[in-house]
C-alpha cells in the first residue's frame, strides 16, 4: 500500500471536482476549491472521518468494496480506478462489459437528472445506480447481493415481486426481450461469470431455457413501458436509452407526456423520492 501516493491521489481528484459534477448545489460561500471532504464521503458512503484518515495516510487499508465506492464518487475513469486500486495495494480488477465500474459519462448525465427518474443498468440487468426519482418508481434496486443482483435473475427466479412492476399482460413480451438482450450480451462478452449466469437460469427456469433455444438476439432500446407503482397504479412513460461505445452500460431515462395524468403521476413520484432521500440524509 503506497500510502503517499494514494493520499495525494485522492486529494487531488477531490480538488478537481466541483459540486456541480456531481449532481451537489454550490454553497454560497466555499473557501476551497472543488469538492469538500464531506461531499466526497457522503457520496461514497463512508465516514468523513475515515476519508480524512485516507487523505492524511493515517487510514487502514481500504478494501475492493470501499475503494470501488470511491472511484465512483470521484468519477474516475477505468484506468484511474485501475491506478487507485494499486496503490491501496489491490490488484485491479478485470475488466468486462458491464462491469460494476459505473461509466463517468453515465454518472455525469445522470447527476443532472434530479428531477427525473433515471437509473444505470449493465447489459446483465444489474442496476448499478439509481436516483431518487428511479427509486420512487421501481424500489431500490441496487440493494440485491448475489445472483440477485441481475434482474435477470429474479425474474426468472424470484417469484412474483419483480414481475409485479409491470401488468401481466407484458410478461411474456418482457420474458422473450430480456432473453434476446442477454443472448446480445453474451454474445459480446462471454467471460465465464456471464456464461455461468446463462448456465445457472438453464437450470433454475424453464421459461428461460425455452426462449434461450429460440436463439433471439435483441438490445436495449428505447421503448413505451406501463410500469405498476404499489400506491399510484399504472404509470405509461417512455424509457429512453443512452449506452456506453461497448453497449456494456446503459442510462435509462424514464418520461412521460407532458400534460398527461401519467405525467402527473411521475412529477409526484420525483418529488416523494427526493423527500424520502433527504429523510435519510437527515437520520
Amino acid at each position: 500500500m503506497r500510502r503517499d501516493e494514494m493520499a495525494d491521489f485522492l486529494r487531488r481528484r477531490r480538488e478537481a471536482l466541483q459540486p456541480r459534477d456531481v449532481g451537489l448545489s454550490v454553497p454560497a460561500r466555499r473557501r476551497a476549491p472543488g469538492l469538500r471532504r464531506e461531499d466526497v464521503a457522503g457520496l461514497a458512503g463512508i465516514s468523513a472521518d475515515y476519508w480524512a484518515r485516507l487523505e492524511q495516510q493515517r487510514g487502514p487499508q481500504p478494501s475492493p468494496q470501499v475503494l470501488t465506492a470511491v472511484a465512483r464518487a470521484l468519477r474516475l475513469t477505468l484506468d484511474e480506478r485501475d491506478h487507485l486500486f494499486r496503490l491501496a495495494g489491490h490488484p485491479a480488477p478485470e475488466r468486462h462489459t458491464g462491469t460494476e465500474h459505473v461509466h463517468p459519462a453515465l454518472l455525469r448525465v445522470l447527476d443532472r437528472l434530479d428531477d427525473t427518474p433515471a437509473q444505470v443498468v449493465s447489459d446483465l440487468k444489474e442496476t448499478l445506480v439509481q436516483n431518487d426519482g428511479a427509486r420512487a418508481l421501481l424500489g431500490e434496486q441496487t440493494r440485491f447481493t448475489g445472483r440477485d443482483r441481475y434482474g435477470l435473475w429474479r425474474w426468472f427466479t424470484g417469484g412474483p415481486a419483480e414481475r409485479d412492476l409491470y401488468p401481466e399482460d407484458r410478461h411474456a413480451e418482457m420474458s422473450r426481450l430480456w432473453t434476446a438482450d442477454l443472448r446480445a450480451a453474451i454474445g459480446r462478452d462471454d467471460a465465464p461469470h456471464r456464461r455461468r449466469l446463462v448456465e445457472d437460469l438453464l437450470g433454475a427456469s424453464p421459461e428461460f431455457a425455452g426462449l434461450w433455444a429460440r436463439h433471439e438476439v435483441g438490445g436495449v432500446r428505447d421503448q413505451r413501458k406501463v410500469l405498476r407503482h404499489r400506491e399510484l397504479g399504472e404509470i405509461e412513460v417512455d424509457c429512453q436509452v443512452l449506452h456506453t461505445e461497448d453497449l456494456g452500460q446503459s442510462l435509462l431515462v424514464f418520461t412521460a407526456t407532458p400534460g398527461t395524468p401519467d405525467d402527473e403521476r411521475l412529477r409526484l413520484l420525483s418529488v416523494v423520492g427526493t423527500q424520502l432521500a433527504e429523510d435519510v440524509r437527515a437520520r
